[in-house]
C-alpha cells in the first residue's frame, strides 16, 4: 500500500519536474527568442541569448527523457482499470515527447548551427542565413504542435481511465480531457488559422494548469489511493 502511495508522489514529481522544465524552454526560451515574420530579429535574439537558448535545449531534453519514467509509472498505477487502454495510453505519451519531440530538437539546434557556421558565411548573404535560421525554428514550432496531437490522445486516453479508476478523484480525469481540447484546438487551430498563435496559446495554456498541473499536485500531495480497481 505505501509502495503504491510512494509511487504516485514519485509519479508527481516528474510531473513537475516535466512541467517546470518545458514551460522555461517554451515559455522562457523560445517565446521570448523567436520573432514571427522577422529573420533577422530572431537570428539577433538567439545569437545575443545564445546560453539561455542553450539552456532551453537542455531542459527540453531534461523534460522529454523524463516523460519515458512517466508513461510507464502511468501505466503501472492505472492497468489494473483497462490494460489495453493504459498501454495505448503510455504509447501516445512515449511517441510526442521522447520520440517526436526528441528528434524536433535537431531543428532548434539547427537554428543555432546555420548562424554559427563559418563555412556559410562565405557562400551565404547574412539574410540568407537569417531565413535558413528563421526557417529551422519555424519547423520546430511545428514539430511542437504535431507531437501535442499526439500527446492530446494521451491526455485524453489518461483522462477516461482516471475517471474509471476508483483510485483518484474524477475531477482529475475530466481536467486531463479539458488539457487534451486544449492540446488539440492549438495543434488544428494553427494549422487553420496560424494568425490567431497567441490566442491558441492562451487556451493550451489555461487547459494545461486545468489538467496537468491539478493531476501533478494531487500525485505529489496525496499519491496513488490503495483502492483495489
Amino acid at each position: 500500500m505505501q509502495d503504491r502511495k510512494r509511487e504516485g508522489r514519485w509519479t508527481g514529481w516528474l510531473y513537475l519536474v516535466v512541467i517546470v522544465c518545458a514551460g522555461f524552454s517554451q515559455g522562457g526560451v523560445r517565446e521570448s527568442i523567436l520573432v514571427a515574420g522577422n529573420a533577422a530579429q530572431t537570428a539577433q535574439n538567439i545569437l545575443q541569448s545564445e546560453t539561455l537558448f542553450r539552456w532551453g535545449l537542455i531542459t527540453d531534453l531534461i523534460a522529454f527523457s523524463t516523460d519515458v519514467a512517466i508513461s510507464i509509472l502511468l501505466f503501472q498505477m492505472l492497468k489494473s482499470v483497462n490494460k489495453t487502454l493504459a498501454l495505448v495510453m503510455a504509447a501516445f505519451r512515449l511517441l510526442a515527447h521522447p520520440a517526436v519531440g526528441l528528434l524536433n530538437l535537431l531543428n532548434q539546434y539547427a537554428a543555432l548551427h546555420v548562424l554559427k557556421s563559418p563555412s556559410l558565411v562565405e557562400h551565404y548573404t547574412p539574410q540568407q542565413i537569417n531565413e535558413a535560421a528563421q526557417f529551422f525554428m519555424g519547423l520546430h514550432h511545428m514539430g511542437y504542435l504535431l507531437a501535442g496531437v499526439l500527446f492530446a490522445f494521451h491526455c485524453l486516453l489518461l483522462g477516461y481511465l482516471l475517471t474509471r479508476s476508483k483510485s483518484f478523484p474524477s475531477l482529475l480525469g475530466v481536467g486531463m480531457v479539458v488539457a487534451s481540447m486544449g492540446y488539440l484546438i492549438e495543434s488544428f487551430g494553427f494549422l487553420l488559422v496560424p494568425e490567431q498563435k497567441v490566442l491558441l496559446g492562451w487556451i493550451v495554456g489555461v487547459t494545461a494548469v486545468v489538467g496537468e498541473v491539478s493531476l501533478c499536485l494531487w500525485l505529489i500531495i496525496k499519491g496513488a489511493n490503495t483502492v483495489k480497481e
